[in-house]
């Protein structure tokens, strides 16, 4: 990386603690017999080559934060810590009926409805960021994240992401292999389309990128199974990896066509005996993005057994494992699947539409559909939104979505919401 120049431009010093009489854009000058000082720099001044390192590193989520505005760096700029995030308001109404979540999840829409409209409003999306890159004699080139936002317990601090990358591996906490978070749609809505898989575990993964064009990812992940039990059966602590391995096709910049697939054990106990049984669980996977001049194309198609803490959807509803209708003493892996297309037209830099439809489903097996006939059977999720980049900091956003949630006794439910969002960008 180039080293830092010997003026620059820094802010934040009197909250530092110093005692010189600085001004918020008051240039330092660094000692040249002082290789270890660090400053604080704007990005702007921060030179080409830390600037890209900071954005092509960036994940690609779209809930995922910008490229922070400010970065401490050492004199020689072998290190740099971006310090980031945002803040994100969202106002909402449900008319016509609800969903009865801050983010809008039609597996949530109640069965029986007593309430036809209701107002929310949310700040706890809220985001801080560190990210530290630089070089060092054992690991080369690598990234530390750590990232966060405030929707634990009572609005408490909740990690998002935290893991170190360097050679291809990656090993913390961050998304996994079974989703494409770069193919998800805009949504105001910050759980997104129903039909994706979307989830965050500790793991190894290592990414190969030497063919042209092609990615190849293999992980080793973290599992955890969230069951539907009766009183005779237990999940017990999981004591076999989840793996994922995606093949990925890249092409025109911001396209590509992503393969993945996942394989799983889901151990679970009989609570007088303490006997323990293991159910094999596996997902496929096919997703997309297409840009098309001001046009970008989105796309997921998912189906597997035992999948459903990776869905949006399903992930509420702990059907990873089901009881078997004639045998209270042995749980199943239910067939289920996901999806959603989506279309986004860019009308000036500035300013975007965008629409998705989704789809999740859960099928029947060995007459699970007789003991589940008020239980959810498959949901939709219909979006339309315009967002509107106010300033190279400020985004504002307007949204629509439809919901629909659908028993195995045929019975439906609907909600509609409307999002206002703003949110500025640090």
């Amino acid at each position: 990386m180039k080293a830092c120049k010997k003026s620059l431009f820094t802010i934040l010093c009197g909250s530092l603690g110093s005692t010189l009489p600085l001004t918020a854009q008051q240039n330092v000058t660094i000692d040249d017999e002082a290789p270890n000082s660090l400053v604080i720099v704007s990005m702007d001044n921060a030179g080409n080559e830390l600037i890209e390192v900071m954005q092509t590193s960036q994940l690609p989520h779209v809930h995922d934060p910008q490229t922070p505005r400010f970065i401490l760096t050492d004199r020689e700029g072998n290190f740099a810590l971006g310090i980031g995030g945002y803040v994100r308001t969202v106002a909402s109404y449900d008319f016509d009926g609800i969903v009865d979540n801050i983010d809008f999840i039609p597996a949530l829409i109640p069965n029986q409805r007593n309430v036809s409209e209701q107002i929310q409003m949310d700040a706890t999306t809220a985001n801080l960021f560190l990210k530290l890159v630089g070089y060092s004699p054992l690991l080369g080139n690598f990234i530390v994240h750590t990232e966060g936002n405030f929707r634990g317990t009572g609005n408490t601090f909740k990690l998002r992401n935290a893991y170190l990358s360097f050679s291809g591996l990656t090993i913390g906490y961050t998304y996994g292999g079974f989703m494409d978070a770069s193919a998800m749609p805009s949504t105001i809505d910050f759980q997104g389309p129903n039909g994706a898989t979307f989830y965050r575990t500790t793991q190894l993964a290592y990414l190969y990128s030497g063919l042209r064009n092609f990615k190849f990812n293999l992980s080793v992940e973290m599992p955890e199974v969230n069951a539907t039990t009766g009183n005779n059966l237990i999940i017990t602590r999981q004591y076999k990896p989840n793996f994922t391995l995606y093949t990925q096709y890249n092409w025109a910049g911001n396209s590509h066509l992503r393969l993945a697939g996942i394989i799983r054990s889901m151990t679970y106990a009989h609570a007088t005996t303490s006997e323990t049984d293991d159910i094999l669980g596996y997902g496929v996977q096919a997703s997309t993005t297409c840009a098309l001049g001001p046009i970008n194309l989105f796309g997921q198609f998912t189906y597997g057994k035992g999948i459903g803490e990776y869905f949006n959807d399903l992930g509420e509803l702990n059907v990873d494992l089901v009881e078997e209708a004639n045998n209270e003493n042995k749980l199943q892996a239910l067939p289920m699947m996901g999806w959603y297309a989506g279309v986004q037209y860019n009308i000036s830099p500035t300013l975007f539409v965008s629409g998705t439809y989704s789809m999740s489903r859960l099928f029947s097996e060995n007459g699970y559909e007789n003991i589940a006939t008020d239980s959810y059977h498959y949901g939709q999720y219909a979006a339309a939104n315009i967002f509107w980049k106010a300033s190279s900091n400020m985004q504002l956003g307007f949204e629509y979505l439809h919901g629909w949630r659908t028993n195995f006794n045929h019975s439906t439910k609907q909600a509609n919401r409307l999002n206002l969002m703003a949110k500025f960008s640090f």
